[in-house]
This record gives structure tokens, C-alpha cells and sequence, in this order.
């Protein structure tokens, strides 16, 4: 069900990240952003008076006016909201994760695929200028080291940093790791919320790499950080400043006098070109290049399912104790 002209589009849900969907969908002249939904008027309604768009309280009516939908709900409403969007024949973006249940998630995608409309799932770091570099840079990885960690925010306090944080990095490393995880080691707590908000995973694939997950709500410092070794070079990628760094080996030696033993390295860095634009951009101008049949999926449904799958399988051994 492809799209002729400029899309209307329309976001249900205008607390954070729907606010985000809003002010880039405004600045992009190739769509109509056309209304948006909340269950709070007065957000709502102070949302739509700043982007004159219309309000519409229940979502449901918003959909005969709109071809496009984002969906920015909390994670619980994701299945049931998506249902309805994707059963009134809209395109979709659904915030990740697109759902905390597998089957659910998939029932999301089956439904999009019997009407014919486009679903994709809102990872943004897929849209990072220095993400999509790394894939030149790392085709081989031996180890990868993931970091994503930043202070407590309580409208997240229902979902895990599972599926909150770590999730992105997972996205990136099975999207990098052409195998399947073999070993899955993890450990979490519980600080703030009844939900895990710091987990340490490590990872063996099948083809030997090694890879660590440290995902955090309890730091009072955000960081986003991923580094890569690989057999000849080491990568360093910074989320935050989409900078990347390539450090390499050029020589080495171990100098022995009467007084001491020293080793001594020579490294060469490299900093990375990366072409910076807006990530939610990028990904929103791909949903509806997709809509409109102009473009094919970046990701295939296999893959969005692959990456929320090792999620739960991730928080089902963290509430298990191993």
C-alpha cells in the first residue's frame, strides 16, 4: 500500500521522544506532520498548538487523517497500539522496543506484512553516521567492549536497561558478528526502579568473538561508548560526538639495561570522517522513502525480531540468577 504525494503524518504519545518525532517531522518538507495524540490534553494539546497541527485525545481517531504513523506510547501500550495502526492500513514506526513479548512482536510484523504496509522499529543508533562506518572498519571483530550507562530517569522506570540501553548495543553487535551467540553470561541489580537498572553481559558467538554489554541507569555520568578489537587494529567509537578513532601497532620493542627492563609501543591514530546528521532524521526520511517504495528495508523483519529476541533471552537468565 504505497503512498502518492506527501505523506500526512501523525504521532501518538507527545511526552519525551514524541516530542522529538514532532519537531524533526516539522522540519522535514517532504511529509505533512498532520496531528498528534495523547491521553494527557494538556500536553497534548499545548504539542499541537506549537506545531498547529490537530489534537486528537483518542488515537484511534486520528488514524482516517493520517497516512504515516510514530508511535511513542511506554512499551506496554506498544502491541496494542500497533495493532490498531497497522490494522487501519498505516505505515509505522513503533519506538524500540517494539514490544517487551516476542509472539507479540511478531504478531506486529505479520499483521503489517497481511495489509501491505511498511513497520520498522525506532533504533536510532542504526542512523548514526559513526555506526554505519563501523561495519568498514570492524568486518571481523575479535572482542567488542559496549558501554551505555547515564543517571536514573523515571519514565523508563517500567522497562529494564535491557530493553531500555542495552538493546541499541546489542542491535549494533549482532548487525556487526556474523554468527550466532553460543554462551551468554549475566548478571544485574535492582537500584531504582523494580525493574533491573544496571546488567553486565557477556557474550561468546560461534565464531569465537567475545562481547560485553554494561548498561546502567545508576550513573550520575552518561556515557556511549563501543570499542572493537580486531587482529590488527582497535577501533574506539564515541555515540555521544559520533567520533571514531582507528589506533594500530607500528612498533614495538623491549629495551633490557642494568637498571630496569622497559617495553616500549608506537601507536599511530587515526580519527574517522563521519558525515553528522540528525539520526531520528535520517531514520524517519528511510520509514517514509519505504512508504512511498522508493527504498527497500535496511533491516530485515528477521533481524528487528533477532535483536529483541536475544533482549529477553538476556533478561529471562538476569531474573534467572545465571
Amino acid at each position: 500500500m504505497q503512498i502518492e504525494g506527501k505523506p500526512r503524518v501523525g504521532v501518538i504519545g507527545t511526552g519525551r521522544m514524541g516530542q522529538f518525532h514532532v519537531n524533526v517531522l516539522s522540519e522535514m518538507p517532504e511529509v505533512q506532520l498532520a496531528a498528534v495524540s495523547d491521553v494527557s490534553p494538556v500536553r497534548g494539546r499545548a504539542v499541537a498548538e506549537k506545531y498547529r497541527v490537530k489534537y486528537f485525545g483518542d488515537y484511534l481517531d486520528m488514524l482516517p487523517h493520517v497516512d504515516v504513523v510514530c508511535v511513542a506510547v511506554p512499551t506496554p501500550l506498544h502491541h496494542a497500539v500497533g495493532m490498531a495502526v497497522l490494522g487501519a492500513g498505516k505505515h509505522a514506526i513503533i519506538e524500540k522496543p517494539v514490544t517487551n513479548n516476542y509472539q507479540q512482536a511478531k504478531e506486529l510484523f505479520d499483521l503489517a506484512a497481511a495489509r501491505g504496509v511498511v513497520l520498522h522499529v525506532g533504533h536510532i543508533e542504526r542512523f548514526n553516521g559513526a555506526v554505519q562506518e563501523l561495519h568498514k572498519l570492524a568486518p571481523e571483530p575479535l572482542l567488542i567492549q559496549c558501554s551505555r550507562m547515564g543517571p536514573f530517569d523515571p519514565r523508563v522506570k517500567d522497562d529494564s536497561v535491557v530493553l531500555d540501553l542495552m538493546i541499541h548495543d546489542i542491535d549494533i553487535v549482532l548487525g556487526l558478528v556474523n554468527a550466532e551467540p553460543a554462551q551468554i553470561h549475566v548478571i544485574g541489580t535492582k537500584v531504582f526502579s523494580q525493574m533491573e537498572d544496571a546488567v553486565d553481559v557477556q557474550v561468546k558467538f560461534a565464531n569465537g568473538t567475545l562481547a560485553t554489554f554494561t548498561a546502567s541507569r545508576v550513573t550520575q555520568f552518561k556515557t556511549r561508548l563501543m570499542n572493537i578489537s580486531c587482529k590488527e587494529h582497535f577501533v574506539s567509537l564515541n555515540f555521544a560526538d559520533q567520533e571514531i578513532h582507528v589506533h594500530r601497532l607500528a612498533r614495538a620493542a623491549t629495551e633490557v639495561n642494568r637498571q630496569e627492563l622497559k617495553y616500549r609501543e608506537e601507536l599511530t591514530s587515526e580519527k574517522i570522517f563521519v558525515h553528522r546528521d540528525n539520526p531520528l532524521r535520517l531514520e524517519l526520511r528511510h520509514l517514509i522513502a519505504c512508504a512511498k517504495g522508493e527504498a527497500d528495508r535496511r533491516v530485515s523483519v528477521k533481524d528487528e525480531l533477532r535483536s529483541l529476541e536475544m533482549a529477553l533471552r538476556i533478561l529471562e537468565l538476569c531474573r534467572g540468577g545465571q
